[in-house]
């Protein structure tokens, strides 16, 4: 099983594919973020959305399945921050609920993938 895993690419993991598909929503929807924000909410949000595949891959690239599992972690906390974000981006009427749906869209379907990709860790790395 181990073999297989290290055959593929951090490249090639739902996980990453779909984190790397928020970060690409998730700077569509900063861009219209008012000028005032380029500092704030703007950059924080974007910091958070880029860390989430980043720490997927870093994880990935570790060769360990606990340090992966690790990583996958971080990357849902950021998960996390990115969705809140979101959310003050609409009570800061920088947003729509309608604009923000598709993201936490696939907020929701990164984080349990992840979550899933956690867990089957977690058994491999007890088990040897």
């Amino acid at each position: 099983m181990e073999n297989t895993r290290r055959s593929r690419n951090y490249r090639d993991l739902l996980a990453w594919q779909r984190a790397m598909d928020l970060v690409e929503v998730v700077y569509g929807l900063s861009s219209r973020f008012p000028n005032e924000e380029r500092y704030g909410l703007s950059s924080q949000v974007r910091r958070a959305v880029v860390s989430i595949p980043s720490n997927i891959a870093e994880g990935e690239g570790r060769n360990a399945p606990n340090d992966f599992a690790r990583f996958l972690s971080i990357a849902h906390g950021s998960l996390r921050e990115v969705e809140t974000q979101l959310l003050i981006s609409v009570r800061l009427k920088y947003l729509t609920e309608e604009d923000i749906t598709n993201a936490m869209t696939l907020c929701e379907e990164t984080g349990r993938i992840t979550n899933g990709l956690k867990r089957s860790l977690q058994g491999r790395g007890k088990s040897g």
